[in-house]
Order: C-alpha cells, then structure tokens, then sequence
C-alpha cells in the first residue's frame, strides 16, 4: 500500500506539469549506462563482482518559460524515465526494472551546449532479494518494490533537432526501511545518449511572463504516518505517527526555507531496551527542522538537518535529515512523500497530508 502511494504521488507530479499549457518543446531521450555495484559497508562488498549495466528511455520536456519558475532555473529539462538494468551481481541481484520523475537544472547555459545538475526520484522493481532459504547473501535489500533516487551531473550538446549527453550519476535503491535487510544500493554510473527533438515550441525563451504572486511567509500544519521493521528479518512493523508544525520563508520565485516543529511517536521505540517500562507520552519525541526548499509552482523539493529536543530514551543519533517532495493544491491542502535518514541509514518515509493557511 505504501508504495502504491509513493508511485501515485511521483507520477502525478509528472501528470501535473505535462497538462499545463499547450505547445511545448518535447524530446525523445535514450542512454545506455556502465558502472559498478558501491559498496558502502563491509559487509556489502561480496556482493560487487561485475560491472552494473543499464539502459534509459525519456519523455523530456524542455522548459521555455511558458511557466514562471522556468526561468528561475534557467529553463530545466524534466520529465520521465523508464529503466531497465542490472545492479553488479546478476546471480543475488538480478535486475531492476523501473521508472522515475526527474528535472535537471542548468548550472550552466548556452546556445548549444548546457552543464545541469540532476535529480529524479521513483519506483523500481528487483527480481532478486534477500531470502533466509534460498538468496540468503543478497542482504542489500528484502523487498521487490523499492523507491529509486538519482542524482548526477549531465553534459548535453545540442545541434538543431539532435543532441548528445555525457552523464555522470548516482542510482540508489532502497525500501525506506518498511522491511529489513534494508542496507540499500548505491551505484555509480557513467552513461552517454542521444535524443531527438520530436515536438517544437512556439514560446520565448527569453520573454518575460507573469508570475504567481508568493507571500514571503506562509504556516501549515502536516500529519503524517509511516511504517518501519527492525532487525532480525521477519520481525513485527511498528507505526510511527507525526505532527508538523511548519513555517515557509520565500526569497523569490525559486528559493526559500522552511522551520518545523514536529511530534513524532515511534512505536518501535518499545522494543528499544525492552525491559524499560514506557508509556505512550513517554515515546514523544520532540524536534527542530531546519530546510532549503525549492518551489516550482505548486511543487516543492525539500532538503535539510534537525535536532532532537526531547528524546528520552534516544534510540536515534541526536540528528536527522530529510530529503523529499510536496504538492500544494490551490486550496492550501498538501500532500508530502519524505524520507527521514540518520546519516546513510534510513529511518522511514513520511507519508503526509497537511494544510497550508496562508497560502
């Protein structure tokens, strides 16, 4: 069911943003990647014993300013991937087969050229996890369905209806902790393509449009709730609930901040020195967030650090981070996909619905 919601939510961002206003630029974008398994703990690196292939197919649409936060982030590329590929041990890996939103924003931008920052994010399916009978040394992960996050560096030369792209990125499968082993996938891939411009664009480039008219300071409130399962494998799921209580400072049309004060009950937080007596008041943990966000219209990319507060039997590390998505409809509702992460581990994802007051 989680990740029923998680695929629902990332592709109606996509759906959202491919019906806004008509005669766009539209490509067509192919890749073929070569890396390696990472291992990033010991106890992963029996596992990296090939090279990792891949192969990518992209609906791209280029932004031209036909909306306000195009120019902001000097006309992004976005759309949606799918992937096919093998994660460097097809014997206790198998293959993962997916697909994910993305936006690339330009760092640099010229006539034919552009040097873009990337990041996308996603489902993939793998037809090889860990089982206690017969795929006992895969312990990187225990679930088919994982979320996927990409992140790189993308090289692109353009010439009239053709390009060709140099990409350096970072693919990275895990389950967000619903189900342990949890230890995850990192890969890092180098990837060269080729697209084709199949739809051409009437709007400027260089115009100027209206904006949307951004208060600088808005407050909401977010409730959420999640899932997560602690070693051994096959153990008991405990709930985690939440409330965020949240401020949002904008800057401009494609910048601000956000500071949170949340409520979070963990559940597994009982199994934590089990022989300690605890009551549900007890288990509150109190927090402070601090995050940099990037809107884009009525979506928002969210990154930052807290602190906990007030943590009395400290399960967790004193800090946090958290790295995700929202959807803000016009009448203030909003929908929230997070992920909340100590370090490289994975705590849980958020899944939240909330309100914005001032919006």
């Amino acid at each position: 069911m989680l990740f029923r919601i998680t695929l629902i939510f990332t592709f109606y961002i996509f759906y959202s943003y491919s019906q806004q206003t008509g005669n766009r630029e539209v490509w067509i974008d192919g890749k073929m990647k070569v890396g390696f398994l990472a291992a990033h703990r010991p106890i992963l690196g029996h596992l990296a014993v090939e090279h990792a292939f891949a192969g990518e197919l992209s609906y791209v649409i280029q932004g031209k300013g036909e909306n306000f936060w195009h120019s902001g982030y000097k006309l992004p590329r976005y759309g949606l991937t799918g992937y096919f590929g093998s994660a460097g041990n097809r014997k206790l890996l198998g293959y993962y087969v997916g697909a994910y939103t993305f936006i690339n924003f330009p760092l640099i931008r010229k006539k034919h050229y552009s040097f873009s920052l990337k990041t996308g994010a996603g489902l993939a399916y793998g037809t090889r996890i860990y089982d206690q009978e017969d795929n006992i040394l895969s312990i990187a992960l225990s679930s088919h369905m994982n979320s996927m996050i990409v992140l790189g560096f993308e090289n692109r030369f353009k010439f009239q209806n053709h390009s060709v792209s140099l990409v350096l990125e970072m693919t990275h499968f895990s389950n967000g902790a619903i189900k342990v082993p949890n230890l995850g996938l990192n890969l890092p891939f180098l990837s060269v393509g080729y697209g084709y411009r199949i739809q051409q664009s009437n709007y400027c480039d260089t115009c100027d449009i209206a904006g949307l008219a951004y208060k600088s300071i808005e407050y909401g409130v977010v409730a959420y709730g999640s899932a997560q399962e602690l070693v051994p494998t096959g153990g008991k799921k405990y709930r985690v609930f939440g409330l965020n209580i949240v401020g949002r400072k904008y800057f401009s049309g494609n910048s601000g901040m956000e500071v949170s004060l949340d409520f979070i009950s963990k559940q597994s937080t009982l199994n934590y020195y089990p022989e300690i007596q605890k009551t549900q008041s007890e288990l509150i943990q109190v927090v402070l967030f601090a995050g940099y966000l990037l809107p884009m219209n009525d979506f928002q990319i969210i990154v930052g650090m807290g602190g906990y507060l007030r943590d009395k039997f400290k399960p967790d590390d004193l800090f946090y981070h958290r790295v995700g998505m929202r959807y803000i409809f016009k009448n203030g509702i909003n929908l929230n996909l997070v992920l909340k992460s100590h370090w490289a581990r994975a705590d849980y994802v958020e899944y939240g619905i909330g309100y914005t007051f001032t919006r």
